[in-house]
């Protein structure tokens, strides 16, 4: 699921098909950072594989999870009574309830058996007595609503009338949660395996040792890579966002400014985790394997598909200082809450902390052979 991207072909090409080199020592026509930068942004466009994922991957899942979990008119919950002649009135009151759904069961075993698959929520015996699951969070509010109906129908009334107002408010939906998730985790994906996959194939093909004859100095090699994400970030965010506002009506609320920021500090923050991931590994196979262990945690702590505090209190310190929670939060406030940039400056700062350190580490690990 992550975007191979390949440039050392482009890479070698335009070294092959450049000017004669300068004497060692001194920097090519256009600067090396320049030549650099352009061949691997040449690169990424003739990989249509990695187009595919940065582009149309994204989009896919945003539209699938979207519809699957749309915003919709509750369902009846299914409830079963268990057959017999003493609880005909009670199946005769749920079946007219519109918030329950009846299963008809047989016998005892068959009334058993589909609360134990799940066909039913709750199993009512007699009038008096109903077996759920206390866990499952739909089980127990049928359950409720089993018991009020019971409770009605035998003359209950209550002392306080509550006013029930309906209403939907911006950013509660899950597209609403989903979508900067998507983002972040986008900049994450194409960041770390764009990096990884050229600097890992290049060093496999020999081609490493090659530039070691040329002028060009090591921190130039690494910044090409970080400043190439550049180049299409704003295309690769601006389609996302698009997709949003045109299919689920998605706008971000808060600064564009802020938000901006934090997807270019962001974007470059992956990219020097991935030249850290990737600084001595010498084969493709060794990349995948360490891209997956750096990726993994934060695929599955950092709040991209559901909450991130669904993890208990005792993993929250490792879950918030991870960075791709630190850029999921930062994009939801601005998205759904209408934050400025003084909101997101601490998670904002954690990005930053991460870049930094990572590109510095690679720089100092990172050998030509």
């Amino acid at each position: 699921m992550e975007p191979h991207v390949s440039d050392s072909k482009a890479t070698s090409t335009a070294v092959a098909g450049a000017p004669p080199a300068a004497p060692a020592g001194a920097a090519p026509r256009g600067g090396a950072l320049w030549q650099l930068t352009r061949a691997r942004t040449i690169g990424f466009w003739r990989e249509p594989e990695a187009v595919f994922w940065v582009f149309v991957f994204p989009i896919l899942m945003a539209l699938a999870l979207g519809i699957a979990f749309r915003n919709q008119k509750p369902q009846p919950l299914p409830v079963v009574v268990m057959p017999g002649a003493q609880t005909d009135a009670v199946r005769t009151l749920l079946a007219a309830d519109p918030d329950l759904r009846l299963v008809v069961a047989a016998d005892e075993a068959e009334a058993n058996r589909a609360l134990r698959t799940g066909k039913a929520l709750v199993l009512v015996r007699g009038a008096t007595q109903l077996v759920f699951d206390p866990t499952r969070q739909e089980a127990r509010l049928a359950g409720l609503l089993v018991q009020d109906a019971l409770q009605r129908a035998a003359g209950r009334t209550d002392p306080v009338t509550v006013d029930a107002v309906h209403e939907t408010r911006r950013g509660s939906r899950y597209i609403d949660f989903l979508l900067p998730g998507l983002i972040g985790m986008n900049l994450m994906g194409t960041g770390m395996w764009g990096v990884g996959f050229p600097i890992a194939s290049a060093r496999q093909q020999k081609l490493l040792k090659r530039y070691l004859a040329t002028p060009m100095r090591r921190t130039d090699y690494l910044l090409s890579f970080v400043l190439a994400r550049l180049v299409w970030l704003v295309l690769e965010v601006a389609v996302l966002l698009l997709f949003g506002r045109l299919a689920f009506g998605i706008t971000v609320t808060g600064s564009w400014a802020a938000y901006a920021c934090v997807i270019v500090v962001g974007a470059l923050s992956f990219s020097a985790l991935g030249l850290l991931v990737v600084s001595r590994a010498r084969t493709i196979e060794a990349v995948s394997g360490l891209m997956n262990v750096a990726m993994l945690p934060m695929w599955l702590l950092s709040g991209t598909f559901f909450s991130a505090e669904r993890f208990p209190s005792f993993l929250q310190p490792v879950v918030q200082a991870l960075p791709l929670t630190a850029v999921n939060n930062a994009l939801r406030m601005l998205t759904n809450e209408g934050a400025g940039l003084g909101v997101v400056l601490l998670p904002l700062a954690l990005v930053v902390a991460w870049g930094a350190v990572s590109f510095a580490a690679a720089l100092w690990l990172f050998r030509w052979e």
